[in-house]
């Protein structure tokens, strides 16, 4: 008599599905709670910003930038003749469809652009 080489995985399945469900009706119990976290989050309560580290935020432009961020897909950082202002508007808002808006948290938006105009 041969085992059936489908039921474990059929087991498995069943246990995930099982999984899944009772997990979300968790969920579903503290969704207000969930809800209050982001809500500190949102507006600076117990949630804490990490420290500018202009080498951490240069990690998310240099697909677009190039490493040196002398321009590669996007336009060169270094040697801009933008304002900080615009620097700082564009990180925050984006600009169009290349440039992505939120990269970095606000607060953060004009270190990044004090960085970009102190390149070469």
């Amino acid at each position: 008599m041969q085992k059936n080489p489908i039921v474990p995985f059929i087991l498995i399945m069943a246990f995930g599905i099982g999984l899944i469900f009772f997990l979300s009706i968790q969920g579903v119990d503290k969704k207000e709670e969930i809800a209050a976290g982001h809500e500190e989050g949102a507006e600076g309560g117990k949630a804490e910003t990490a420290e500018f580290d202009p080498e951490v935020a240069k990690g998310k432009c240099i697909s677009c930038h190039g490493g040196d961020l002398k321009g590669s897909v996007g336009p060169a950082l270094a040697g801009t003749s933008l304002s900080k202002e615009e620097i700082t508007k564009t990180i925050v808002n984006g600009k169009g469809s290349g440039m992505p808006a939120g990269l970095l948290p606000e607060d953060q938006a004009a270190q990044m652009a004090d960085y970009i105009l102190s390149l070469k």
